[in-house]
């Protein structure tokens, strides 16, 4: 049995394969559709814009609705809004997979966003409190990385593989079937976490002790301000960056992101108080996490493209080349923890990053007329190795030393920096590469050249990113360590 400041779980075990699958879930989501566009926009006579919004609406009301999520968990209770999050994740996923409309199916990937973002922070706030500083948590969190690496690497092999078999609405059915059993291990296994004010009161179903306001008008203006951002940056890839409704959307995500900092000056209970950045060290594990997630979606977006348009392999064989890839970040995940007691935090978080970064360098090296074995297999190794340990390591630097009563906000903020910087990275690395295909193209090069020279830039510029990250990582460090009773970048052993 074990006891954490007025939590108690039999099966503290069980707790953590439940909220780990439902942070898989809400990963899995993340990408088994992108195997299954043409299939979906043939059976749902989807315009190409239409299809691009398949992905986009997940992902905009994900993104940005995180904070609002995680603020939800510290004032009514981590695990109420948990299992309220996949009740409405779930739901949305059974409406996906039964509609017929263009405007049914956008819909209710929306809600689906809107439930991942209550699943996600709740989740790793009730893991934090589970699981106190030490060991123990060490191997929590390398079991949170596993999944929501291996999560994105899934949903393709899944997505390919049901679609093939059965058609496409299974994917969604696949996961609204998943949904139900983590909810049900969820109501079960998951006690609630000691969430509060912050010095550890906390009352029954995980419901503070003393309840601050929520802050409505910081919610709604961060909220349309990712919103606008998510939809600029969208539209950006589609448009181009010089589209007069790309700047306008872009200046009013500009507007409303400095109106939110206004209002969070005055209000008495804002949504990202200033103690979430002075007592932890948040600022630096968010910031490395942005440039790590502006390289992650990217990279489960570009490879299964290069597989299919260049190498020719079907769907399913785009999904099962994905296996090595979640085994390595299954593998990496787990070894995380012991490599950081081993290098220590700020070693192994540079280290990890510079070795997805040389994966990704691998991967500028792509060939037209190569192969999955000569020029995919080695490169994912290395880069689910580095993607995973630093994963775990900056998700723990992002949330370690918080209060108590913010850990569902820290969980928020976290993967909303991630999501961000996915939703940017993979707006500017679309961009390049497409205008690399087409400069290609027009120097008469053949179609299938052309496309993987784009691949190629992008997954160059992905590797310059991480290197940049790295070195960013080193000069935090130093920074942190003239702070007396500073910490080094993150402590998970």
């Amino acid at each position: 049995m074990r006891k954490h400041s007025g939590t108690t779980t039999r099966h503290p075990r069980a707790a953590l394969a439940a909220l780990a699958g439902a942070q898989f879930t809400v990963m899995l989501a993340t990408s088994i559709v992108n195997v299954a566009l043409p299939q979906i926009r043939a059976g749902t006579g989807l315009s190409d814009s239409g299809t691009t919004w398949v992905v986009n609406a997940y992902g905009l009301a994900f993104g940005a609705l995180l904070l609002a999520g995680g603020r939800a968990a510290d004032l009514l209770g981590a695990r109420r809004v948990l299992l309220a999050g996949l009740g409405a994740f779930g739901v949305a996923s059974l409406a996906a997979g039964l509609a017929s409309t263009p405007e049914a199916l956008i819909a209710a990937r929306a809600v689906q966003g809107l439930g991942a973002a209550a699943v996600a922070p709740a989740a790793l706030a009730l893991l934090m409190g589970l699981f106190p500083p030490g060991p123990g948590r060490g191997r929590a969190l390398g079991v949170w990385g596993a999944v929501s690496g291996a999560g994105g690497a899934a949903g393709v092999l899944l997505g390919g593989a049901l679609t093939q078999a059965w058609g496409w609405p299974w994917i969604f059915h696949t996961v609204a079937a998943a949904t139900l059993l983590v909810l049900g291990g969820t109501a079960v296994a998951v006690p609630s976490a000691p969430l509060g004010d912050g010095r550890g009161a906390s009352r029954p179903g995980g419901a503070p002790a003393k309840r601050g306001r929520f802050d409505l008008p910081g919610t709604a203006s961060v909220t349309l301000a990712l919103t606008a951002l998510v939809a600029g940056l969208t539209d950006a890839r589609r448009l181009g960056w010089a589209d007069a409704r790309v700047l306008g959307t872009l200046a009013l995500a500009a507007v409303l992101l400095v109106v939110f900092a206004l209002i969070e000056r005055r209000h008495p209970h804002p949504l990202l108080p200033p103690r979430l950045f002075t007592e932890a060290r948040v600022g630096a594990g968010n910031a490395l996490m942005a440039l790590l997630g502006s390289v992650w979606i990217a990279l489960f977006f570009f490879l299964p493209l290069h597989q299919q348009h260049v190498l020719g392999l079907s769907p399913l064989a785009t999904g099962l080349g994905q296996l090595p890839l979640a085994g390595s970040i299954m593998l990496g995940s787990a070894l995380a923890p012991r490599v950081a007691r081993r290098l220590g935090p700020t070693a192994t978080v540079t280290a990890a990053l510079l070795t997805e970064a040389g994966g990704l360098a691998w991967l500028a090296r792509l060939s037209a007329d190569g192969s999955y074995a000569a020029d995919v297999l080695g490169p994912s190794l290395l880069i689910g190795l580095g993607l995973s340990v630093a994963f775990v390591q900056l998700t723990a630097l992002s949330v370690e030393g918080v209060p108590r009563g913010d850990a569902g906000l820290a969980g928020g903020l976290v993967n909303t920096t991630r999501q961000m910087g996915g939703a940017i990275g993979l707006a500017v690395l679309a961009t390049v590469a497409g205008s690399v295909t087409a400069h290609a193209e027009n120097d008469g090069r053949p179609h299938v050249e052309a496309l993987a020279a784009g691949y190629r830039t992008a997954f160059g510029i992905s590797a310059a990113v991480l290197a940049a990250a790295a070195a960013l990582a080193l000069v935090l460090a130093r920074r942190a360590s003239r702070r007396p009773g500073a910490l080094p970048l993150a402590h998970t052993s």
